[in-house]
């Protein structure tokens, strides 16, 4: 039974998955507020008439998180709680007729690429000149920074070119007058994102050139952290390095997935890469970049991997020492390269595996965090909650990586500031300071 009026102008938008899908909603938000909606996202009011649900398609867990969003809202809808709900993203690019058969009361769906039909049938124009204007969802001083689409690479066990298509780069002038515009309204970190950041340039340009790129986003004024996040080693542009060294801005950090350790499990996931070269790959970033901030994810239970290769993979990540690394448990994705191997290893196997790397990580983070006590650091404040400020340092990047927790008593500051705090404890995965 309804308990409010519905606003029939206003739209919730409820995102699920990575950073890259929060950037699509904020594109999608700001089309809609152009066609003179009321555009909120994941609001708890109640009172939107219509739901867009960008969704996740990408392992097992992300799957059935967007289904159980998109059952939850058509039982709404059902209810006369919404009038209209449509999905996009991922999930409905890369299952639309099982969805539309098994969820009917969907109004519609919509892929990755097909913003313009889903404005249309909201009785909106798809508005070009405002191409690369968003409505931010993060907090007003940092934003996902997409450079470009699509991934070229034949990565076993990964769906993402069947939902996202093939790798398409953003002209570097384009997005150096992005960034422009997100400064003049107080961004002060970019995150950079793509399914690969490496391969940025080459559809263009013929050669890479992220290089060149984080050089123009440097010059812009206002722009105080450039983080890259998605890079993949196979390929590396090692003048990306140089930019890093010499640019203030450009941080200390680098997101670089690299899935596994063992040569034989590498070579089946189809990553161009050995264990030899890719540990070779990350003591040369080490030694052009003193200091720098290495995060990465790691899958565990891939299809064949075996007792021998997990025991490989916890020893080199005691012997890498990574500052910040994620596991996935494998997940059997459809339509993939992997698909046509059995998967073998049970998921409670998987799952043991990869809660035994964490553990390896927890020691090392927690080592290394210990380092930092006494030491001062140039933190970004991202929240206040309760008695306490949170923030970051350069090599930390929001939702996945350490926090600073500052108690209000120790001073003051507005959320977007940057301040020098000293830290005087530390756990694994937080910092504890005070303002300096």
């Amino acid at each position: 039974m309804k308990t409010k009026t519905l606003k029939k102008n206003k739209v919730n938008v409820v995102t699920l998955g990575c950073s890259k899908n929060i950037f699509d909603s904020e594109v999608m938000m700001a089309q809609l507020k152009a066609n003179e909606y009321d555009v909120v996202h994941e609001s708890d009011d109640g009172d939107a008439s219509v739901v867009i649900i960008n969704t996740c398609g990408f392992i097992d867990n992300a799957k059935q998180e967007s289904i159980d969003t998109i059952l939850h809202w058509a039982d709404a809808k059902g209810q006369g709680l919404v009038d209209k709900v449509y999905v996009t993203g991922c999930l409905s690019e890369r299952y639309k007729p099982d969805l539309e058969k098994e969820i009917p009361d969907v109004d519609s769906y919509f892929g990755t690429r097909e913003l313009p039909q889903l404005l249309k049938t909201l009785k909106a124009d798809y508005k070009a000149e405002l191409v690369g204007e968003r409505l931010l969802t993060t907090p007003t001083h940092y934003a996902y920074f997409k450079i470009a689409e699509g991934c070229d690479r034949p990565c076993s066990f990964c769906a993402i070119p069947l939902m996202r298509g093939k790798h398409r780069s953003t002209p570097i002038e384009e997005l150096v007058e992005r960034a422009k515009g997100l400064a003049a309204k107080g961004v002060k970190e970019l995150i950079l994102i793509a399914q690969d950041l490496t391969y940025y340039g080459l559809d263009l340009y013929k050669k890479r050139e992220l290089a060149k790129l984080l050089d123009a986003l440097a010059d812009v004024e206002g722009i105080e952290w450039i983080r890259l996040h998605y890079a993949f080693p196979s390929g590396f542009p090692m003048d990306v390095l140089d930019v890093m060294r010499e640019r203030e801005n450009v941080c200390l950090y680098l997101d670089i997935p690299l899935q596994h350790a063992s040569t034989r499990m590498l070579k089946a996931m189809r990553r161009g890469i050995t264990r030899e070269k890719t540990t070779e790959l990350i003591k040369d970033i080490r030694e052009r970049v003193p200091g720098i901030a290495i995060r990465t994810t790691l899958i565990s239970g891939y299809p064949g991997e075996s007792e021998e290769d997990h025991a490989e993979m916890l020893e080199w990540v005691q012997e890498i020492r990574f500052d910040r690394l994620g596991v996935f448990p494998y997940s059997h994705e459809e339509n993939t390269h992997a698909y046509n191997f059995e998967d073998d290893v049970p998921d409670d196997v998987k799952q043991a595996r990869a809660e035994e790397i964490m553990e390896v990580q927890s020691s090392i983070s927690h080592e290394i965090n210990q380092t930092k006590i006494g030491k001062t650091f140039k933190v970004l404040i991202d929240r206040i909650e309760g008695t306490d400020y949170y923030g970051r340092t350069e090599a930390d990047s929001p939702e996945v990586d350490n926090e600073v927790i500052i108690p209000k008593t120790s001073g003051y500051a507005r959320v977007g500031d940057f301040a020098d705090v000293k830290i005087v404890d530390a756990d694994p995965y937080d910092l504890y300071g005070e303002f300096v």
